[in-house]
């Protein structure tokens, strides 16, 4: 006997494991956790326990480069080893919403990252500092940690940073140009959208000449 047309039971069920497991906007997420004053006091005390003797400096390598959060009194561009820059975390607050969540550029392991490294003013430090916890730990998607860092005039220093926690609920990893295209069609939060905040950071790299090629070419993509 014939069978009749159409998909067996044995590719059907490839076919529902196959549309399962793609990425799909927005995602769905499990809750982040909120990080208070208190907390952020906490985790900025214990922050500077760890790093060593000697000024404070802190690495950029998105929207700190065109919007630091104080004053500074030295800029380098600088680089940094054992990370890179990529479009790889969920905004569910400042470039999105919990329905529509943005993406951002975060640090992520292996390779490195050109950006720029602020030596800080002791002067108003603590308000400096908390201010920085409010923009960049609201939640628990980062890690404060102490980076190896090289200045353009050759200078090493240990550099302040902000790093990705890949087993935190907004890990986004590397997303596909169809849901990248959706971010920025539909993510915006209360600092703006998702695609003003690359398109922005790009513009600075350019300005100071240490262009992203990569997240060039995914913008020219995604964006339209």
């Amino acid at each position: 006997m014939i069978e009749a047309s159409g998909s067996s039971p044995a590719f059907a069920t490839t076919s529902l494991v196959r549309a399962a497991s793609m990425p799909c906007y927005p995602p769905r997420l499990a809750a982040s956790r909120r990080y208070d004053d208190v907390e952020l006091a906490a985790s900025i005390t214990a922050t500077l326990r760890q790093r060593r003797e000697g000024e404070i400096w802190l690495f950029a390598y998105g929207s700190l480069i065109w919007r630091p959060e104080g004053p500074a009194l030295e800029r380098q561009r600088a680089r940094v080893h054992g990370y890179h820059r990529g479009l790889n975390l969920w905004s569910r607050i400042h470039r999105g919403t919990p329905e529509h969540p943005g993406l951002v550029l975060g640090l992520d392991r292996g390779g490195s990252c050109l950006g720029v490294a602020y030596r800080l003013p002791s002067e108003g430090l603590e308000s400096q500092l908390m201010a920085l916890w409010r923009r960049e730990m609201p939640d628990d998607s980062y890690r404060p940690a102490w980076l190896g860092c090289r200045l353009a005039d050759g200078r090493r220093i240990e550099a302040l940073g902000f790093v990705l926690e890949r087993e935190r609920p907004n890990y986004a990893g590397q997303q596909p140009d169809t849901v990248i295209r959706q971010v920025f069609d539909h993510a915006r939060g209360h600092c703006g959208s998702s695609r003003d905040y690359l398109a922005n950071t790009l513009t600075a790299l350019r300005a100071r000449a240490m262009p992203d090629h990569r997240l060039e070419a995914t913008f020219a993509r995604c964006a339209r």
